[in-house]
């Protein structure tokens, strides 16, 4: 399975989403592919921001080494599921998807929900790395089945 992680810049919300759910697939040693990108391109080769990095490690996961990147519309194909972190992503997604099998791999990662983009709020960087661990266990669950 290929997992792809989406929000705006790729250093905040989507690096822990994908540094979260690597860890899980890891622990469960799972052979999985799990990514992030960014539908902007401002970040791109950048790491994320330094307080997603540090909010993952005080939970214990490393997410230093990603690097930003911007999505390219070969993802659409390389992978299973890709993941919006809101709305306005999974808007963006959805008009780059040229095929119906494109558009049904793309949905918001919460299901109904979005993430809040904790860029402009440190306090929300706890929150969102709450809200992005409980649904990385809930993704797990439904997929392994």
């Amino acid at each position: 399975m290929k997992i792809l992680v989406v929000c705006l810049g790729n250093i905040c919300r989507s690096p822990l989403a994908h540094g979260v759910l690597q860890h899980f697939v890891n622990e469960r040693g799972l052979d999985w592919v799990v990514d992030s990108a960014g539908t902007g391109g401002w970040h791109v080769d950048n790491p994320p921001d330094h307080r997603a990095i540090a909010i993952a490690k005080r939970h214990g996961i490393d997410i230093s080494k990603q690097r930003a990147k911007q999505l390219h519309n070969r993802h659409l194909d390389e992978f299973d599921y890709i993941l919006a972190m809101d709305r306005n992503n999974l808007k963006s997604l959805l008009a780059q998807a040229k095929t119906s099998e494109q558009r049904a791999r793309i949905q918001l990662f919460m299901g109904d929900r979005e993430v809040p983009d904790p860029y402009y709020d440190n306090r929300l960087f706890e929150v969102v790395f709450q809200m992005v661990e409980e649904r990385c266990r809930e993704l797990l669950r439904m997929w392994e089945k």
